[in-house]
């Protein structure tokens, strides 16, 4: 059958209009507002901060509160016994919300908006000082730049991104409050550009003090406190870093829903209890819950809290009896970490608001400053001052939290008077080294469930004397992270090229300012 020619011209005609029209506005139609390609830096901080957050809280439960032996493990005993393999996490977790943070640096520059721009760059410069100070050496300047075609970034050295970190937090300093728009979606600090600053101004003498026995941190040190104006602190616990968890799911605090199983593996440690005891301090209440045998319940004698022993062997540790007398031995017999942390299946006095994952407290700062007036990198205030400030900010915070949750009762031991200053294992006398050994061991007590922290201060001071346990699989306290298998298995080339440099991919390698 032949078709008619006109008919032909005019049906191609009408395809081709219609190819046309379907054409028209086509990448405007297609646009789906419900799935915006890019978003704001006020919708990208919430998740960057809880996720980073909650890993740095998480680090704090599962190795940085044993490995500084304030709490000990009674099942599963690798992480006590140093038993660690490569540690995916937090490089994983970070490098992820790195790419987050860059974005939001790139949008907020775009639109002039140097608020967002100064917190994060707080933020990332925390991030990278946790990571480095866990692995060493780390991919800095091409990190997160795949978009640029660095799929294989190297590894730069310890030296290189503290002198990078400390140059972003002054300029995040210089940055927050130069413009002025409201920050919306700051769950850390509800927006208060002033708390900003003073985190990053606190970090930095954080980061000054971790280099001191690299680098002479005085000049630097004393430039920031010099200059409250330019460069703010943190003047209290009010102003610490420390995110408030909330009532609703998914919001509670991590430990509020773990599982009992999962939460009684960790107990009080014996050699904090024997350091809480010693020094007749409250903490001890806040910190630990008395032994289910006891029968005390909320609050209870001294000898109500019992330790055990960090570094046993997963039956030794299940069995411990703190009496010697086997009848009496097992988790009944031990403490269990105290209530502010504890999970809902344990306990009907379990608060999913009390317990905030700290960042850097105020009394962490105070404690930074006594030991820097006491080796002479500052000349403001004295070291006597800020040790005690130290003290009395950590009494303070837990106090505090204590009362919130409605446990008076334990809050009422948290009240300090001058016979535990007049105590010759608190008293600040003694040679230079003993006060030291002092500022530390405090420092030790205060910076309980701080992230890390303990473990990376410990490393560069010593203090409080740390011994691994009988069954621990190496003689000394680890001093770092192996990097993920999945650094060596998709950056080979570099990743050796850092092991190199560094030293053996291995936990008893130090990092670059570990010089001890």
């Amino acid at each position: 059958m032949q078709f008619n020619k006109r008919y032909l011209t005019a049906f191609a005609m009408t395809l081709v209009l219609g190819m046309s029209s379907c054409d028209k506005d086509f990448e405007e139609i297609n646009v789906n507002p419900n799935s915006p390609e890019t978003v704001s830096s006020a919708l990208l901080l919430p998740n960057v901060i809880r996720a980073t957050t909650n890993e740095i809280a998480g680090r704090a439960w599962g190795y940085g509160n044993v490995v500084m032996q304030q709490t000990a493990k009674i099942q599963f005993t690798n992480e006590d016994r140093y038993n660690w393999g490569p540690q995916g996490n937090p490089y994983s977790t970070f490098y992820n919300a790195l790419r987050d943070i860059n974005n939001v640096i790139e949008l907020s520059e775009a639109a002039g908006q140097q608020n967002y721009v100064g917190i994060a760059k707080v933020m990332r410069a925390n991030l990278f000082s946790f990571m480095t100070d866990a692995y060493g050496d780390l991919p800095y300047t091409e990190a997160i730049k795949a978009k640029s075609d660095v799929n294989y970034p190297v590894f730069d050295s310890q030296e290189t991104i503290y002198a990078g970190i400390l140059a972003e937090l002054e300029e995040a300093n210089n940055l927050l409050g130069s413009t002025s728009e409201v920050v919306a979606g700051d769950i850390l600090f509800g927006g208060n550009v002033m708390k900003w600053k003073k985190f990053a101004n606190s970090l930095r003498l954080r980061i000054l003090m971790r280099l001191s026995d690299r680098q002479n941190p005085s000049a630097a040190m004393q430039a920031i406190l010099s200059n409250p104006s330019q460069s703010p602190i943190f003047e209290g616990n009010e102003d610490q870093a420390a995110l408030q968890y909330l009532g609703d799911v998914p919001n509670q605090h991590p430990l509020y829903t773990t599982r009992s199983g999962s939460y009684d593996e960790y107990r009080l440690s014996e050699k904090m209890e024997g350091v809480l005891k010693e020094l007749n301090d409250g903490r001890l209440f806040a910190y630990a819950q008395p032994t289910t045998a006891s029968g005390a319940g909320v609050l209870g004698t001294v000898d109500d809290y019992q330790g055990v022993p960090n570094g046993l062997g997963d039956e030794e540790a299940l069995q411990y009896s703190p009496s010697g007398d086997p009848a009496k031995g097992g988790s009944n017999y031990i403490s269990r970490v105290g209530l502010l942390w504890s999970c809902s299946a344990c306990t009907s006095l379990a608060n999913p608001t009390g317990y905030q994952a700290i960042l850097m407290s105020y009394a962490e700062l105070q404690f930074i400053l006594a030991e820097a007036r006491e080796r002479g990198f500052i000349t403001t205030g004295t070291a006597s001052e800020y040790y005690r400030k130290g003290i009395e900010s950590s009494f303070e915070y837990y106090n505090e939290r204590y009362r919130l949750v409605n446990l008076p009762q334990i809050a009422d031991k948290l009240i300090l008077d001058e016979s535990y200053f007049a105590q010759s294992g608190v008293a600040y006398e003694g040679t230079a080294e003993e006060k030291l050994e002092k500022i530390g061991t405090q420092k030790w007590l205060a910076l309980y469930f701080t992230g890390m922290e303990g473990w990376y201060d410990w490393r560069r001071t010593g203090y409080p004397e740390i011994v691994p346990g009988p069954a621990a699989f190496i003689n000394t306290v680890p001093v770092r992270y192996m990097y993920p298998g999945s650094a060596q298995a998709l950056n080979e080339e570099n990743y050796k090229a850092a092991v190199a440099r560094q030293g053996e991919d291995a936990i008893t390698t130090r990092v670059w300012w570990d010089v001890k």
